[in-house]
Parts: structure tokens; C-alpha cells; sequence
């Protein structure tokens, strides 16, 4: 969805386009971050 909003952007300069490009990139980056997050508790939890 990322990758098809930013191409969509590139080539009409919508927008929307590129706001749901930045919701969607937010989003990612939001999920790493807790996955990153989780994987550092249960470290913390079997030390």
C-alpha cells in the first residue's frame, strides 16, 4: 500500500495520496518500534 501510494503521489501529486503514503510509512515505523520494545521486555524478563 505504501510503495502504490507514493507512486500515485509521484505522478499526480495528490494530497491524499501522500498523506495516506505518510499514515502508512507512521504506522510501519510505529510497528517496529513495538516490536522492538516487546522483544527488549522479554529479554529483561528471562535475564
Amino acid at each position: 500500500m505504501r510503495d502504490f501510494s507514493w507512486k500515485y503521489f509521484a505522478m499526480t501529486g495528490d494530497v491524499d495520496a501522500y498523506l495516506l503514503y505518510k499514515l502508512a510509512t507512521d504506522n510501519e515505523n510505529t510497528a517496529e518500534q513495538a516490536a522492538a520494545a516487546e522483544e527488549m521486555n522479554v529479554d529483561e524478563e528471562a535475564d
